[in-house]
């Protein structure tokens, strides 16, 4: 069984941009009702997604969180291609970035289209209690709030978010 053990911060300011290693244009959909899943009627999440030149489907349980059971396996562009405009409620597209920080991959995704103005940072780590440096860039953990999950900005994307939720005082979430 595949696990992801994943921590998720919110960013300040600019300065992680100098970091950048490498940077891959990303879409992902989802292949199991979107509805379902953020009203939490699925056990899992079935998205299909493209980075670059390659993609994969991928299944990974719906529950929050920084650790989750997660499979995924590698597909045809052109199927991921179909899939994405054919199967999927919709989709988020964002540019993922690569950032070195003493020897930990962080993972920043800068958001478009109706999620644009959102940027994340994301950490995979061997084990739950694994420490992590903290570059004067690295803002709020949001690990446990399912509204930063890519799954919930399809039907909720960033653009349409409150003031209040944008400054993490949403109850709903």
């Amino acid at each position: 069984m595949g696990k992801e053990i994943e921590r998720k911060f919110l960013l300040t300011g600019e300065s992680w941009r100098e970091g950048i290693e490498s940077s891959v244009p990303m879409a992902q959909g989802y292949l199991v009702g979107v509805a379902a899943l953020t009203a939490g009627h699925a056990r899992a999440s079935v998205r299909v997604r493209i980075a670059g030149r390659q993609a994969w489907l991928n299944i990974k349980s719906s529950v929050r969180g920084i650790e989750r059971d997660e499979f995924e396996y590698p597909v045809p562009v052109a199927d991921a291609r179909d899939m994405l405009d054919t199967l999927c409620d919709g989709k988020v597209e964002k540019t993922r970035h690569h950032v070195h920080v003493e020897g930990t991959m962080f993972e920043i995704d800068e958001f478009a289209g109706l999620n644009h103005g959102l940027v994340v940072a994301e950490v995979e780590l061997d084990h739950a209690a694994e420490d992590i440096p903290r570059p004067s860039w690295l803002g709020r953990e949001v690990s446990d709030e399912k509204r930063y999950y890519n799954v919930f900005l399809v039907d909720h994307p960033f653009t349409q978010w409150t003031d209040a939720e944008r400054a993490g005082e949403a109850a709903t979430c």
